[in-house]
């Protein structure tokens, strides 16, 4: 598989990173002027460029709209990160680049969507993610939402959802021989996300008031709790039969506590686990819990969750470059993608990359004589 990146923020590199871990050559179109910028010869840190060699074009110049196409003409997708409307005025929306190549799958990533009275709007991923419904939901009883970092709306309900909605149109391809847009929204994919909970309001068992239900940190035994160290444990106990396996290993009789799903109960029963975790450290409580169905683990950082055991056995944290990053996924029981590359500076591939698609060295020569490309 093909895919040309036009080089954006955030989500539309994700998924551009998602494509390339699993084996798709994807080729980054980075600005050229961004080129022409003091970079430093070290690794990169733009972890979401990596596998990616990168072009440096001027997509405003007549030629280097020219050379974005010829390599579109030899892509199955192509993937873009812009406001409505940006790429067309660049002389490369989808009528002109589905022209050049009637198979084509031209990716669209923005918060707001292709049409809708916000589609022109900006915005950013805390703005998506509350206009959806999913912010709202987020946070403690009786305080204000809290953002979940930028995971809903930029990654999950974009990147993600974009690279699902690529690889759907490109399967469809095979059958129809046709191409066609993907217009992802951050705000549809984080709406999307939301699917469990509007079926779970709707029976009346979910309440549009945060905190206080069973997945928002309203029970007992769906919540974290501070150690004595100043750490946390994170308790997911749902289940009748690991909710039971908890109380006993926190030393709790069961027949002295209310029920399990009395939420009147629930306030109560969070102040009395908290003060029963404050007891000891949280790798005491890691010992005390190891091999059981408790449902009980602790919070790791950053630095903490590539030495945990099992994610170590699974190699799923790796170094690239001298840089620690979490490792492709998923796994296949055949296919075996390899290791990323790590991130090209902008326009450090170019003439290699234009050679391997098809460009003479003298076609290279006058691309950037004319300074179509960097």
């Amino acid at each position: 598989m093909k895919v040309v990146e036009i080089v954006g923020l955030g989500p539309g590199p994700f998924a551009a990173m998602l494509l390339s871990d699993l084996g798709a050559q994807v080729i980054r179109v980075d600005r050229a002027d961004s080129v022409a910028q003091p970079v430093s010869e070290t690794t990169s840190f733009d972890l979401l460029a990596r596998g990616r060699p990168s072009v440096g074009v001027d997509l405003k110049a007549p030629s280097g709209k020219a050379c974005v196409l010829r390599l579109l003409e030899q892509s199955d997708g192509l993937i873009e990160g812009f406001r409505p409307g940006v790429m067309e005025r660049l002389g490369l929306g989808p009528e002109v680049c589905l022209e050049a190549n009637p198979r084509l799958v031209y990716g669209r990533m923005t918060g707001w969507g292709q049409s809708g009275p916000l589609a022109s709007a900006a915005g950013h991923d805390i703005n998506y993610i509350a206009l959806s419904g999913a912010l709202h939901g987020i946070g403690r009883a009786g305080d204000k939402p809290v953002p979940p970092l930028n995971l809903v709306g930029d990654f999950g309900g974009g990147g993600l959802l974009l690279a699902f909605g690529m690889l759907c149109a490109i399967y469809e391809v095979a059958r129809s021989g046709r191409g066609q847009v993907v217009d992802a929204a951050m705000v549809d994919g984080a709406a999307l996300l939301m699917t469990i909970f509007h079926g779970m309001h709707a029976a009346g068992f979910h309440h549009d008031e945060r905190g206080v239900n069973l997945l928002d940190s309203g029970a007992h035994f769906y919540e974290t709790y501070e150690t004595a160290d100043s750490k946390h444990m994170a308790i997911g106990a749902i289940e009748p039969h690991f909710y039971a396996e908890l109380l006993e290993r926190l030393g709790l009789d069961a027949a002295t506590l209310p029920r399990q799903m009395d939420r009147a109960a629930w306030p109560a029963m969070k102040e009395r686990f908290a003060s029963v975790f404050k007891d000891k450290t949280r790798d005491e409580w890691c010992r005390i819990f190891d091999g059981s169905d408790a449902c009980v683990t602790p919070v790791l950082g950053l630095r903490d969750a590539p030495q945990n055991a099992h994610l170590q056995a699974r190699g799923t944290f790796v170094e690239i470059a001298g840089i620690l990053q979490a490792a492709p996924a998923p796994r296949f029981s055949r296919s075996e993608p390899g290791l990323p590359t790590p991130a090209s500076r902008p326009g450090q591939d170019t003439d290699s990359v234009l050679a391997s698609w098809g460009f003479s060295t003298a076609e290279v020569a006058e691309l950037r004589r004319s300074r179509s490309i960097a």
